[in-house]
């Protein structure tokens, strides 16, 4: 099957009601790139972002437009969207894509991916034809929320790697695809519990777990935020952990901080990832005023991770 890529040029001031209009139209699947819509999402959403890349920033400079996709058959279609396109008297172009497997091409972008010197993080459709030496750990990366390809989670990893041993519990808060919990427990923990405010996240990592053949008890997801509900810290405080993840980015660390020292005990290890180097002195000014005391700083490109202890 051959598909038309269109693209609909517009301005800001217009482009909801060019939106607007061509959903009416009958064009529902519409894709906006528009520099003001960008930097509105950002805006609202300071606290899960930390770092844009500069690349896309700069692709998006001055952008405004909308782009559709219709089968290169579909006349009717097409007469109809020209048809709305000149009434609104917008310019638009029509680029004929190449025949592929659309619905099997985006797997291309997910190769396995070795982390620190003993795992290996496999897409799903990958588990059974894989013949190396390292640990699987199997995820569904169509669902977002942290495939292991970051300089931040690789981090932890690798530092997971050296302190994680056989009968380890391990706390992961901010746990997304559950990617450290599996790791953790890939590497010989013995129980891991998963924390996000995001109720999917919670239903992604219990689905990731099951790929890896682990279910409760051996892996927990629960929903809840620990500095608002007092009675889930009080819960998960009340337990013993060897080691707690945090890996999200530094103002959630910041705020995280005050309550964090309730997880740890004196042999606890801690470890701070997904902070930006321009943020380290913040979060570690954050996490002494905590009363605990980091012991190393691992970096990779613009990122740092932290080992810290009660």
């Amino acid at each position: 099957m051959a598909w038309l890529e269109i693209t609909v040029n517009t301005d800001p001031k217009k482009i909801d009601q060019t939106a607007t209009r061509l959903t009416a139209r009958g064009f529902a699947d519409l894709v906006i790139e528009d520099q003001q819509e960008f930097e509105t999402f950002l805006e609202g959403n300071r606290d899960y972002w930390d770092y844009i890349d500069e690349e896309l920033q700069e692709k998006l400079q001055g952008l405004s437009r909308i782009k559709l996709y219709l089968e290169d058959t579909d006349e009717a279609g097409m007469k109809r969207l020209r048809e709305t396109v000149e009434e609104m008297g917008l310019p638009m172009t029509v680029e004929a894509m190449p025949e592929t497997d659309w619905e099997e091409s985006w797997k291309d972008n997910y190769p396995p991916q070795e982390i620190g010197e003993k795992l290996v993080i496999l897409p799903y459709w990958l588990a059974d034809s894989y013949a190396g030496e390292r640990t699987p750990v199997i995820l569904d990366p169509g669902l977002t929320f942290g495939t292991g390809s970051h300089p931040t989670t690789r981090m932890v990893v690798q530092t997971m790697e050296q302190l994680v041993k056989p009968g380890f519990h391990c706390l992961d808060l901010g746990s997304g695809s559950g990617i450290l919990s599996l790791a953790a427990l890939a590497l010989g923990a013995a129980q891991a519990t998963g924390i996000d405010i995001d109720p999917k996240a919670e239903d992604i990592a219990r689905e990731n777990a099951a790929y890896n053949g682990f279910a409760h008890p051996a892996f927990t997801a629960l929903t809840g935020n620990v500095t608002q509900d007092h009675r889930l810290m009080n819960d998960l405080a009340g337990r013993h952990w060897d080691l707690v993840l945090v890996n999200i980015v530094a103002d959630v660390i910041i705020g995280l901080a005050p309550v964090l020292p309730n997880f740890l005990a004196p042999d606890t290890a801690l470890i701070c990832s997904g902070i930006l180097d321009v943020r380290l002195e913040e979060v570690l000014a954050a996490l002494k005023a905590a009363g605990l005391t980091v012991t190393m700083v691992k970096e990779e490109e613009d990122w740092r991770c932290l080992l810290a202890e009660k």
